[in-house]
């Protein structure tokens, strides 16, 4: 039980929710298979496999959300239609026109959704009541929403905002990196990607290179502003920062890892022990990332409206000589 990607909002501390009216509120929209029409299906599933949805280990809660959608792609409905509509133009004598060929496509898409294969996946959300963190394990706002819509929908109330800060994460990079020198408790690492802030919006992206010396200075001189940096914080976790304020390829280091070395007697063991050292270290780095951003500042409510996911405008990416990798996107499994 180890988060990847953090997407990260803030709760009220006076919420006013307990552990038994969430799981309440989340037993009245469980998790369904797909129907047989269906092309997607929703819903809580819970974290461990019990009958539990809000499971929970030292004031920690953790949440659930379980999709299964139906693999029929456009071009296999079409291949079919196609040649359905072939064989009544013969027996016809003419073909099909345009509204008969649309009532033929969405008969096919009938006929074929049961026999469509599905595919099942999860997403993870924690919820800190007392610290007034909802955090969810997504790669983007986008894939966050998700889960927020569905909160929406089934709780009463869901006072949620968004973490805002003093300081914009690329400002603060911009200094750190200027400056070769990270705020009070982290590193710098040597993962870094700057983009322009002009028209051509040119990139550069450093992976396993030193970010000291003045190659990078020259880029901050020349108008590019960092969208990610890799930082570690307190010798214990490692991390990307970006621009929007999330934080991926998350990873604890052996140093926390250890901790639960050879303790845990079965899997909801390790579980627990993940859970409980993950949100642990969390209840640090959170904080500390916020005040070496200048503070938090009061967030605009989003509890009845989407989060509009900040885009990065494609650029021409020029990499640099550094060598380049990709990180592997971070899909929990089912």
């Amino acid at each position: 039980m180890w988060f990847k990607n953090l997407q990260i909002y803030r709760l009220p501390a006076n919420w006013d929710m307990s552990i038994e009216k969430l799981e309440e509120q989340l037993a009245k929209k469980p998790f369904h298979p797909c129907g047989s029409q269906d092309m997607e299906s929703r819903g809580w599933l819970s974290p461990l496999g019990n009958d539990v949805l809000v499971h929970a280990v030292g004031g920690q809660w953790l949440v659930s959300l379980g999709f299964e959608s139906r693999l029929l792609p456009s071009s296999v409905v079409k291949q079919v239609a196609d040649e359905r509509a072939e064989e009544l133009a013969e027996q016809q004598g003419y073909k099909l026109g345009r509204k008969q060929l649309k009532e033929l496509r969405e008969q096919i898409t009938q006929e074929l959704m049961p026999r469509a294969f599905t595919r099942r996946r999860r997403m993870f959300a924690w919820i800190d009541p007392v610290g007034g963190w909802l955090v969810i394990d997504a790669s983007s706002p986008a894939r966050a929403e998700d889960v927020l819509e569905q909160l929406r929908h089934t709780l009463d109330s869901f006072p949620l905002t968004l973490l805002r800060t003093e300081r914009s994460p690329m400002s603060a990079m911009a200094d750190w990196l200027a400056g070769n020198e990270a705020p009070a408790g982290f590193t710098i690492d040597q993962d870094c990607e700057l983009r322009s802030v002009t028209e051509d919006k040119a990139a550069v992206r450093y992976v396993r290179h030193s970010l000291e010396g003045d190659e990078v200075k020259g880029h901050l001189e020349a108008g590019k502003l960092p969208t990610r940096l890799a930082l570690t914080f307190d010798d214990r976790v490692s991390f990307v920062l970006t621009e929007k304020l999330e934080i991926k390829r998350l990873d604890f280091l052996d140093v926390v890892r250890d901790q639960i070395e050879g303790q845990a007697e079965d899997a909801e063991m390790l579980f627990n022990a993940e859970f409980a050292l993950m949100t642990g270290e969390l209840g640090h780095l959170l904080p500390a990332v916020v005040a070496a951003l200048g503070g938090e500042l009061n967030s605009d409510p989003i509890s009845q409206a989407p989060v509009a996911p900040t885009s990065v405008p494609a650029a021409a990416t020029a990499i640099s000589p550094a060598a380049e990798a990709s990180a592997v996107p971070y899909d929990p499994p089912f």
